[in-house]
């Protein structure tokens, strides 16, 4: 069957939101994160899909992600999970960019990349970009809604599988397919 996978948004959703964001000292779980990392880290590898367009801004350097994702892996093992990937597109909208979520391709590579089942993974985010990328790539998704989504222009692809507060309750309701299968 092959592995399943948990892909996370990073800013808003698995750590707190704060915009374009190095500075490894201020990286700080959300809301129940650290409960999802515990519960969920023996059914799904952990993925992180970001968008980082302050690298197209000139706000910092691609190698800076680097220290971010170290500092994030280290999280995850404290809590005895482990990070499996760490995917970022480090262009702006305007960039026409492929894999900038709401596209897919972070997902899809990432897939192709650890041998992932994505219709049996989930996509986690704040905003619908997260859920359409999701849906796109076949995955169930959760939308945590936390205010950070603004425009909620939707289509067939932006509307969200389940909806929750923070991670604890997205990992609630993973928790709750999982045993209904």
């Amino acid at each position: 069957m092959g592995p399943r996978a948990i892909f996370f948004d990073k800013d808003g959703t698995l750590i707190e939101d704060v915009p374009f964001n190095v500075d490894v000292s201020k990286i700080k779980f959300s809301n129940g994160a650290d409960f999802a990392i515990q519960k969920l880290k023996d059914l799904f590898q952990f993925h992180i899909v970001t968008n980082q367009k302050g690298i197209a801004l000139g706000l910092f350097q691609e190698i800076d992600l680097t220290f971010v994702r170290n500092k994030m892996a280290h999280m995850f093992q404290e809590l005895g999970g482990e990070l499996h990937g760490f995917h970022y597109c480090p262009h702006g909208p305007e960039d026409g960019c492929e894999c900038r979520k709401p596209g897919s391709l972070m997902l899809e590579k990432a897939a192709k990349e650890h041998g992932i089942i994505l219709q049996r993974s989930w996509m986690i985010g704040d905003i619908l970009d997260d859920i359409e990328a999701g849906k796109r790539a076949g995955c169930k998704t959760i939308l945590i809604n936390n205010g950070h989504e603004t425009e909620w222009v939707m289509n067939e692809f932006r509307e969200p599988d389940h909806v929750a507060q923070d991670l604890f309750g997205a990992a609630l309701i993973i928790l709750a397919q999982e045993w209904r299968l």
